[in-house]
């Protein structure tokens, strides 16, 4: 990257909305926490047509497609209780079309949630939730 890409980058950077940056802080501590735990880095923010998942890590012979929380505080509740059944629904979706996309091998998978607590924009608090929710009613994969 040279001069002019870094300086672009780090004024565009500040023209994001706060929930986004808040976001992707987020899903950097949580790849971070996971990687720590000896999972392998797969991809961040995969995306089809039906949706978006924020991270992919294999976890010995397992795939596990995360959902990241990141919040503020807890006033609201649990970051994990924002992951309703809509949603669940459309990271199951994504996940059957991500495993399309490597050819469907056989391998388990798993939904994880990760919380991320912030204060004074800064990681307090990692959680991980492995294995939170099973694919969505009516979805089959393997």
């Amino acid at each position: 990257m040279n001069l002019i890409q870094r300086i672009k980058s780090v004024f565009a950077r500040s023209d994001k909305p706060e929930h986004l940056r808040r976001g992707e802080l987020g899903e950097r501590a949580a790849e971070k926490h996971l990687r720590k735990l000896g999972m392998k880095y797969l991809t961040r923010n995969f995306r089809s047509e039906r949706g978006e998942i924020d991270l992919i890590f294999r976890d010995d012979d397992c795939l596990v497609f995360i959902e990241v929380k990141t919040r503020s505080s807890e006033e609201w509740g649990r970051p994990a209780a924002a992951v309703d059944v809509r949603k669940k629904r459309l990271i199951s979706q994504t996940a059957l079309d991500y495993l399309r996309l490597i050819k469907n091998p056989e391998v388990k998978i798993r939904f994880d949630i990760m919380e991320v607590l912030l204060s004074d924009g800064k990681v307090r608090e990692v959680r991980h939730l492995p294995n939170t929710f099973p694919m969505s009613r009516g979805m089959r994969y393997g």
